[in-house]
């Protein structure tokens, strides 16, 4: 059974991160009966204090400080999570250490993140503390958009999931999530797969007529594949061209209330987050949950 009994929320307090929590977490805890964890970071303000940097906090001061986070931190969408289990909780350190130490910690299955940038500057930016997030976390991650206008704060709709696979290893695992998730909510399901451009110079050669139907054909039977794997039977969309783009056009196209997309099997030296999932996240104008 599809369980997401524990959902982390990372706050900073500011606006921008207020709309996708507004409506995503309250519909996902009462959907799955979850336990929600609102957790803010503060700054160790202890590491910048001392002669050596020329600044000197106050034990009164930083008090004040955490007695401001704390304050904030009590009343975060307190209307919003009134029918939802809340914990809220605030440590000190460096945010995403803190934030990925805590979620392997607790053993949660979700975490929901915002993404920094506003309006067409979304698709330059992504927030240092999110990237981080995204590269270390075991669970899936949730990423929001910033809307340019402010939206109706009523429970988001899933009627439409989307789940973006390359057919590597984690494919199956990434429908599976996505496939479990729909039957949930009832929702409609489609798999995007995007057969990558080639290296301009085999141009000629990768727009020939018969080298189109083999990709395509192989790319067919690949995903049927992986949808057995995954005990899967949505509609299969297949796009050529540049993958963060035609991902992102897809979705668009069909209306997506939500993308699922992949990551690496094992955080490692390179870590486990791919390179088009950024641009994806970049690009999306609905939510990604990254596997």
């Amino acid at each position: 059974m599809f369980s997401l009994s524990k959902i982390l929320l990372p706050v900073d307090f500011s606006e921008l991160c207020l709309e996708a929590a507004r409506r995503a977490v309250p519909t996902l805890a009462k959907q799955f009966n979850s336990e929600v964890t609102v957790l803010h970071v503060l700054p160790s303000y202890s590491e910048f204090s001392g002669s050596q940097m020329g600044i000197s906090f106050s034990g009164d001061l930083v008090a004040g400080m955490k007695d401001r986070a704390r304050q904030g931190l009590d009343s975060f969408l307190s209307e919003e999570l009134r029918d939802v289990s809340v914990k809220r909780v605030l440590v000190e350190g460096d945010p995403a250490r803190k934030i990925v130490e805590y979620a392997h910690a607790e053993n949660f299955g979700l975490i929901m993140m915002p993404t920094h940038g506003y309006g067409p500057f979304r698709r330059l930016l992504l927030g240092s503390v999110t990237s981080k997030v995204l590269h270390d976390a075991d669970c899936p991650v949730w990423t929001g958009v910033h809307l340019e206008k402010e939206t109706s704060v009523e429970s988001m709709a899933l009627a439409h999931i989307v789940c973006a696979i390359d057919l590597g290893p984690h494919s199956a695992q990434t429908l599976r999530w996505a496939s479990r998730l729909a039957t949930e909510f009832g929702a409609r399901l489609s798999v995007v797969h995007v057969v990558a451009s080639l290296d301009p110079r085999t141009q000629d050669y990768y727009f020939s007529p018969e080298w189109r139907e083999f990709l395509m054909t192989k790319a067919k039977e690949d995903i049927e594949a992986v949808q057995q794997s995954a005990g899967s039977r949505a509609e299969a969309v297949l796009e050529m061209g540049d993958v963060a783009e035609s991902v992102s056009i897809a979705a668009k196209r069909l209306k997506a209330d939500l993308l699922v997309i992949g990551r690496g099997a094992a955080a490692g030296a390179f870590g486990r987050f791919r390179t088009n999932a950024y641009a994806i996240i970049r690009r999306s104008l609905c939510p990604v949950v990254s596997v």
